[in-house]
């Protein structure tokens, strides 16, 4: 399964529970999420997606502590059973 797979999977389920996943980019900032998911009730989390069985890169690692390191949240997922893993934990 592609990470664009993946991608569409977690769009279609954040919207379903009256959420939005917005496609993230930061100009100047590689390494950033792929997404940044606004949820129900004012919560907010990063996500970075990732093919089956891959990992982030030391680069997107470090954007992800120095997330973590504010106080947001950085999910990575790599599977559609990911995503619906987290939703059940929300």
């Amino acid at each position: 399964m592609k990470e664009s797979q993946i991608e569409s999977y977690l769009r279609e389920k954040i919207k379903a529970i009256g959420g939005i996943a917005y496609k993230f980019v930061s100009p100047g900032n590689s390494g950033v999420p792929d997404r940044l998911v606004l949820l129900p009730e004012g919560r907010s989390v990063f996500v970075e997606l990732k093919a089956p069985g891959k990992k982030p890169t030391k680069l997107q690692l470090m954007q992800h502590k120095r997330m973590q390191a504010l106080g947001h949240e950085v999910r990575v997922i790599d599977s559609r059973e990911q995503v619906d893993i987290w939703l059940r934990e929300l």
